[in-house]
């Protein structure tokens, strides 16, 4: 019986941990073969500088904290933001709200990113606030969708049994809806990472810099580099999220 059991669970085991394990893998190999091509190559004095480990790691460092801080930023204001306006109070602003948050996402992001340069200035901040601003329409909608599908009985039923309209929200609306919106943080988070790359012409850096450099240089290797690590973080930061997802799933859902 043990080892019957043991047969027919081992399918699903493996096909769980080849899940997790495909994506880094193929990673790992784009991260050889990368390096396997700029070793293969003879570079000059400035493609020596652009490569150099230092100045990679600290370009990748800086593109992970825009994504990274812009995204938190991001979360919080979105899901409480659509928290408010799936409540019956706030049906009147809804349709204002939602339309200022499409005009973030209409605009084209190096159009959104020199508006902020030019209305506050170049740097961090202004490309922290034109990515949230450009990512904020994802999780707003998730937000939303998430907490309007869930169904009304429930809800009624809950009330029914005493609980207040807060706790209703926490332990019932919010916990039905978290794979809607843990889906639309993913969104937002890799929207982020592939915007952050074009700060780099507000000022504030990242691997975008190395690539508008290699362009700008007409350094064939540092470019192809650049792009390669730029694309290699998104679906390693792509693949985090969704094992994230996974994790924070509720139970049964």
């Amino acid at each position: 019986m043990t080892s019957q059991t043991k047969i027919s669970t081992d399918p699903q085991g493996t096909a769980r941990l080849l899940r997790y394990l495909a994506m880094p893998i193929f990673l790992g190999l784009a991260c050889l073969a990368l390096y396997l091509y700029v070793s293969s190559q003879k570079l000059d004095s400035i493609e020596q500088r652009s490569l150099n480990p230092s100045a990679i790691i600290e370009q990748t460092g800086r593109l992970i904290e825009l994504a990274g801080i812009s995204t938190l930023i991001v979360v919080v204001l979105a899901v409480t933001t659509g928290i408010l306006l799936t409540r019956p109070y706030t049906r009147r602003v809804t349709p204002f709200v939602i339309g200022l948050a499409n005009i973030g996402q209409a605009v084209p992001s190096i159009g959104l990113l020199a508006l902020f340069a030019l209305t506050w200035g170049f740097g961090f901040w202004p490309a922290i606030v034109a990515l949230v601003a450009y990512s904020f329409l994802s999780i707003l909608r998730n937000t939303m969708v998430g907490l309007q599908q869930v169904d009304r009985s429930t809800i009624e039923a809950a009330r029914g049994m005493g609980m207040t309209k807060l706790a209703v929200l926490f332990r019932i609306e919010l916990p039905l809806a978290v794979p809607i919106i843990l889906a639309g943080i993913r969104t937002a988070l890799i929207i982020n990472v592939g915007t952050a790359t074009l700060v780099t012409f507000i000022g504030a850096g990242g691997l975008g810099e190395m690539i508008n450099n290699a362009i700008r240089l007409d350094r064939t290797v540092v470019l192809i580099t650049a792009s390669g690590l730029t694309a290699i973080l998104a679906l390693f930061i792509d693949w985090l999220a969704s094992v994230a997802e996974d994790i924070l799933r509720p139970r049964g859902l």
